[in-house]
Parts: C-alpha cells; sequence; structure tokens
C-alpha cells in the first residue's frame, strides 16, 4: 500500500465552492492536496478535480471565481423534495446497482434541456478539454444496468464528456450518449466513491454530501473501511454553518460565493488531522 489520493465528493454548484474553499484554505496552511497521486472526482467533485490536476489556474484563482457574480443561465432546482425522492428510490433498492438502474430510468425519462445544450454549459465550465498529465479518475454510472464506471485519460472519451457524464444529475439534467451508452451521475452510485482509493496508503475525502440512504453508503463508511485496511484516512464533511451556506438548492449558483467562504473557514478545523494524514 503506497501513495496519496484526494477523493472529491459530489455535491452541485455549492458543492464546488465549498470543496475550492477548502482546498485553497488547506493549501495557505501548508498542506498541497492537489500533489495527490490520484485525483478521483464525483460529479461537482468531478469538475473540481479537473480544474485541480489541469493546474492552468492557482487554487486562489480558482477561489476568487466562486466569489464573482455568477453568469448565464439560472441555476436548476435539487432541493430537499428531490433528495427525499432519491432517498425514497434508495430504500426500495435492493442494492446500489438496482438503484442505479431505477434512477437511470428515471434519467432516460426526465424531461430537461437538450444535451448538447449542457455539454456547452460544462465546456465552458472547464474552458479546456484535455485530459490533465496528472492523474484524474471521473465516476459515472450507465443508465441502463446501473453499474458504477470510470473514465479516464486512457478510455478514450474527452474530459468534457467524462465530466458532463459524472454531473448528469438524473431528472435535472440529461443522460450522456457515449457509444451507445447512456451515462448518468457518478453520485448516483456514492456522494464520494471513496471505496475506488483502495490501495493508496493516505487518503483525503472532501465530501460535501454526508448522508446516505438504503444500499448508498455514506463517504465517512467507506473511509473506515479503507482505515480497516490500513490506510490513513480523512474525512471532511460540512460543518453546520457551510450546511447553512448551501441553502435549500445546492444548484443555486448564487449561492457559491458563501459556501466557497464557508470551506475556506472550514478548513482550519481540519488542518491538524489532514496534515497528520497527508505527511509523510
Amino acid at each position: 500500500m503506497a501513495g496519496t489520493a484526494l477523493v472529491l465528493g459530489g455535491g452541485g454548484i455549492t458543492g464546488i465552492g465549498w470543496e475550492i474553499g477548502m482546498l485553497t484554505g488547506l493549501a495557505e496552511a501548508g498542506i498541497d492536496l492537489a500533489a495527490a497521486d490520484v485525483v478521483i472526482g464525483t460529479s461537482a467533485g468531478s469538475i473540481v478535480g479537473a480544474h485541480l490536476t489541469a493546474e492552468r489556474l492557482s487554487l486562489e484563482e480558482m477561489y476568487q471565481r466562486q466569489l464573482a457574480v455568477p453568469e448565464g443561465r439560472s441555476g436548476a432546482r435539487m432541493g430537499p423534495a428531490a433528495m427525499a425522492r432519491f432517498a425514497a428510490i434508495a430504500l426500495r433498492s435492493r442494492d446500489v446497482v438496482s438503484f442505479g438502474a431505477r434512477m437511470g430510468r428515471l434519467a432516460v425519462a426526465a424531461r430537461t434541456v437538450p444535451e448538447a445544450e449542457q455539454r456547452s454549459v460544462i465546456a465552458r465550465t472547464l474552458d479546456f478539454d484535455d485530459w490533465p498529465a496528472r492523474r484524474l479518475v471521473v465516476t459515472v454510472v450507465d443508465s441502463a444496468t446501473g453499474q458504477r464506471s470510470t473514465f479516464d485519460d486512457t478510455s478514450g472519451v474527452s474530459l468534457v464528456d467524462a465530466v458532463a457524464a459524472s454531473c448528469a444529475v438524473p431528472g435535472v439534467y440529461p443522460p450522456v450518449t457515449l457509444d451507445g451508452k447512456r451515462w448518468i451521475d457518478g453520485g448516483v452510485h456514492s456522494s464520494a466513491n471513496v471505496d475506488l482509493a483502495a490501495g493508496y496508503a493516505r487518503v483525503v475525502v472532501i465530501a460535501p454530501m454526508a448522508v446516505s440512504g438504503g444500499p448508498i453508503a455514506a463517504p465517512r463508511t467507506q473511509g473506515e473501511a479503507l482505515a480497516r485496511q490500513g490506510a490513513r484516512v480523512c474525512v471532511v464533511t460540512p460543518d453546520r454553518e457551510a450546511r447553512a451556506a448551501f441553502g435549500r438548492n445546492v444548484l443555486d449558483p448564487a449561492k457559491r460565493a458563501d459556501a466557497a467562504r464557508a470551506g475556506r473557514r472550514q478548513s482550519a478545523r481540519h488542518t491538524a488531522e489532514i496534515r497528520q494524514v497527508w505527511s509523510d
């Protein structure tokens, strides 16, 4: 067991802001999580992970972008009602794969913006389409089978398509069609997919969504499993102040600045424990 893994979970637009704030605050304290041997990104975490590994912007530049007034269309909605609906489907599912298949059917049947339109939003958000030289793994779910899969620079899929698929929240955004398959949000399988960091000696998880339901394992539960295998693991989830900053709709761009500030403030509370995990 060797190496370091940074796991960035899903959590909408506010999750992106909070993760970037957290990473920026930790870097300010001298903890460079961007130096991880692998970055595993799910949904919102795939966007943050892509920017982080591409190194086109500094963390401070990424943070300042979160504070800027949002441009473009208003955010979609994914509030308590949608989360409750997803939880109800999870409770009726025998396992995480059957849940994924149920969510896949929901995604395919939903009326959303056109796939090409949503892809263009992701393309503008990234502003680049080449896989970074540093290792980035993006999680997705096959809408037909419910099986989780991953994309990386060896998958033959463009970075924009991979991230768009990982961010395709069922019922909110359209599935992404690639090679005859329709892919949906990697967060359907797990909000952070921490288990993919198995085999790495040191793992830090930054997970905007701490909840679980039915067969879906929480990030902290998955982190504890890695720790039992011998890894040093730290799982960070939003504190009360951060959750309040997110508001009731994690896809509201008007809340991203508050979320970013909350993440940067919260980072100070976790500096010691993360340094203990991350240091050699």
